[in-house]
C-alpha cells in the first residue's frame, strides 16, 4: 500500500505479526522491520508486535527524495554512536530551511542538523548539504538531555518581562534565539501587548544556563528574563490565580455637562466599582485590534472547518499602507505564499510561520490544515476561544437587558466565591421558582456558559438566546471539536459580575510652577492631572473593562 505521493487520510491500517513472548526476539524483530521497511513503524502491545505506516516518513518524502527519507529513518533506527547522515546537496535555501524545521520539530530531542558546503561548493555553485548527527547522550531508546535524570525532560522556569509585544510574538522571538519551537513554551495566561507586563513561563528542552546566555540579545527586543530556575513540569492555561495592575490615567477631565467637583467624582467612581463591581465582559484586546477582521471571525471559520477561509481571514490586510499589509494584499490577490514570504517583515513571526507552511503544502484545505499546525496548540485554540468570548459578551448584555440585577428562575449560579472560570458543572445550580421568590441568590453569583461541548445552558430566555445565536452562525450542530486541528473545547462558566480587590489610588495634582497651560473651566483649580490606580483582578478579568466602568466611557 506504500506510495510516498499518496495521502493517508483514513485511520492507519495495522498488521499484527503475532505475539512473541521472548523480549530479545521482539527487539530483534522491531529492528529488522524498521531496517528493511523504513516507511513502517512497529509498536508493542502486551507482547504483540504491530506494524503501521510511518506518517513522519511519508511527510519527509514530500521534502526530500524517497531514497533519502528511507535512508534517514534507517540511520535513526540504527542509533550508531558517532555516526552521521547527509542528505543530497540542495541549492534552495528556503527548501533546506523547511527540511531543517521538519527534522528539528519531529526529532529535535534526538538529533541536531547543520548545513555544510557540498563537494563542489563555490560562489557560483552555492550548494549546501544537510548533515544530521545524534545529540550528545541522546542515542539511547529513552534519550535524556545533559544534566537531567534519565527519561526526564528539562524544564526551565522564568519570569518574562516584555514591553509593547504580544505574548505570541515574544515567544516566537525567544524560540528563534533558543533554537526550539513555540510549543516548547508554556504559560498560565496571555498578557496585554500595550503594557509593561510580567508573567511566569516554562520552556522545555532549554537549561537555565542556555536561557541566561541570550539575555543581552533579547533586551534589544524589549524583553528581559529573570528568576531563572529548573523545575519539574510545564505550566498550563488556567493555572493563573489572578493579575495585579498598576495604571496611570493622565489628563483627567469631567464628562461634558458634568458640573460636579472632579476629585469627588473620581472618588465616587472608584467606590462605585469597588462596591458594586463591573460587568465581566471580555476586553477588546481579546478580539484583536483589526478593523476589518477580528480573532473571533477566524475562530468561527475554524469551528465550521472552513480552513482556507480561516487562513485568508488571518491574512486579510487592514487599510494601512505598510509592508505587512502590502504583503497580505499580495497574498489575497495571488495566493503566492513564497512571494508573500519575501515581502513579509521578519518580525511578523506568526504570519511567516503560516506562509512557510503554505509554501510547502499549498493553499488547499489539507495544506491549510497543515499550516495551522505551524502554530502551537495554545495559539490555535485561542481563535476559537475568541469566538466563544464574543458570544459570552453578547449573552451577558442580553441577560442584563432581559432581567436586570434580579436573579430569576432558570439562571445558573455558582455560590463558591473562590471558584474560577474552570469550575465544573457539578458546582453549577439551576435557580428554582421558589429560590427566585425568596431572593436566595445575588447577581454576583450568576454565571453564564462559555461555549463548549460540556456546558449547561440557562433554562430561561437566555438559554433560548444561546441556541438562536448558534443557529445564526451556522453552529446549531457544532460539537465544539475540530479533529483536523486536534482541538477540543469543553467550555466553562464565567461570572457576570466581578469586583476588583486591593484597590488603592493616588491623585497627582499639577504643579502651577511647571505647568505650561492651566485647564480652563469652573473647576480648573481642582483639576487632577493624573490618577494612579492599583488593583487585583481574578484570572481572565480585564482591567480595560474595569476602567471603562469607572470612567463611564470607552478607553
Amino acid at each position: 500500500m506504500w506510495n510516498s505521493q499518496t495521502e493517508l487520510t483514513e485511520p492507519s491500517p495495522e498488521l499484527s505479526l503475532g505475539k512473541i513472548l521472548d523480549k530479545n526476539r521482539r527487539a530483534v524483530l522491531h529492528s529488522a522491520v524498521r531496517q528493511a521497511f523504513p516507511f513502517l513503524i512497529t509498536v508493542g502491545n502486551q507482547g504483540e508486535v504491530v506494524v503501521k505506516p510511518n506518517r513522519e516518513c511519508k511527510e519527509l518524502c514530500r521534502l526530500v527524495s524517497e531514497e533519502e527519507a528511507l535512508g534517514f529513518f534507517k540511520y535513526l533506527d540504527a542509533k550508531k554512536e558517532n555516526s552521521k547522515f547527509t542528505f543530497k546537496p540542495d541549492p534552495n535555501k528556503d527548501h533546506r530551511k523547511a527540511v531543517h524545521h521538519f527534522l528539528n520539530k519531529k526529532f529535535g530531542n534526538l538529533v541536531e542538523t547543520k548545513s555544510f558546503p557540498g563537494q563542489h561548493h563555490s560562489a557560483g555553485n552555492p550548494d549546501s548539504a544537510i548533515t544530521v548527527r545524534f545529540r550528545e547522550k541522546a542515542r539511547g531508546k529513552r534519550s535524556h538531555p545533559e544534566g537531567c535524570e534519565r527519561g526526564k525532560a528539562v524544564y526551565t522556569a522564568f519570569t518574562l518581562q516584555k514591553e509593547n509585544l504580544e505574548t505570541f510574538e515574544a515567544i516566537g522571538l525567544l524560540a528563534v534565539k533558543l533554537g526550539v519551537i513555540p510549543s516548547d513554551f508554556s504559560y498560565a495566561g496571555l498578557k496585554d501587548k500595550r503594557a509593561i507586563t510580567y508573567q511566569s513561563m516554562v520552556v522545555k528542552k532549554v537549561t537555565p544556563e542556555r536561557l541566561k546566555s541570550i539575555k543581552e540579545e533579547i533586551e534589544k527586543k524589549r524583553m528581559n528574563v529573570f528568576n531563572i530556575r529548573s523545575v519539574g513540569d510545564c505550566l498550563r492555561l488556567g493555572q493563573l490565580k489572578g493579575n495585579h495592575f498598576e495604571i496611570i490615567i493622565r489628563h483627567l477631565r469631567n464628562q461634558l455637562n458634568d458640573s460636579a467637583n472632579l476629585t469627588e467624582r473620581i472618588l465616587e467612581a472608584i467606590e462605585n466599582v469597588k462596591n458594586k463591581g463591573f460587568v465581566n465582559y471580555y476586553g477588546p484586546q481579546r478580539f484583536g485590534k483589526g478593523q476589518k477582521i477580528q480573532t473571533d471571525q477566524i475562530g468561527l471559520a475554524l469551528l465550521k472547518n472552513e480552513m482556507v477561509k480561516a487562513i485568508k481571514l488571518f491574512l486579510t490586510p487592514e487599510d494601512v499602507d505598510d509592508p505587512v499589509n502590502k504583503a497580505k494584499q499580495y497574498f489575497l490577490r495571488t495566493e503566492d505564499a513564497k512571494g508573500t514570504l519575501s515581502l513579509m517583515p521578519e518580525f511578523r513571526v506568526r504570519e511567516r510561520a503560516l506562509l512557510e507552511s503554505l509554501h510547502r503544502f499549498g493553499v488547499t484545505e489539507e495544506g491549510c490544515v497543515r499550516a495551522w499546525f505551524s502554530f502551537p496548540h495554545s495559539m490555535r485554540i485561542f481563535y476559537i476561544h475568541a469566538y466563544s468570548s464574543r458570544i459570552w459578551n453578547e449573552a451577558a448584555s442580553y441577560r442584563l437587558a432581559a432581567y436586570g440585577p434580579k436573579v430569576v428562575e432558570g439562571d445558573l449560579i455558582c455560590s463558591d466565591e473562590d471558584a474560577d472560570k474552570h469550575f465544573p458543572s457539578s458546582k453549577v445550580h439551576l435557580v428554582t421558582k421558589e429560590e427566585e421568590s425568596a431572593h436566595t441568590y445575588a447577581l454576583h453569583q450568576v454565571v453564564l456558559p462559555v461555549l463548549g461541548y460540556n456546558v449547561q445552558y440557562p433554562e430561561n430566555q437566555v438559554g433560548r438566546w444561546y441556541q438562536e445565536a448558534l443557529s445564526r452562525d451556522g453552529l446549531q450542530a457544532c460539537r465544539f471539536r475540530v479533529p483536523a486541528l486536534k482541538l477540543n473545547v469543553p467550555g466553562c462558566y464565567r461570572h457576570i459580575v466581578k469586583h476588583p480587590r486591593n484597590v488603592s489610588h493616588r491623585l497627582v495634582h499639577p504643579d502651577p510652577a511647571t505647568e505650561e497651560a492651566r485647564v480652563e473651566g469652573p473647576h480648573s483649580d481642582d483639576t487632577a492631572s493624573s490618577l494612579s490606580l492599583s488593583f487585583d483582578l481574578d484570572a481572565s478579568c480585564y482591567a480595560t473593562v474595569c476602567l471603562r466602568e469607572m470612567m463611564k466611557g470607552d478607553i
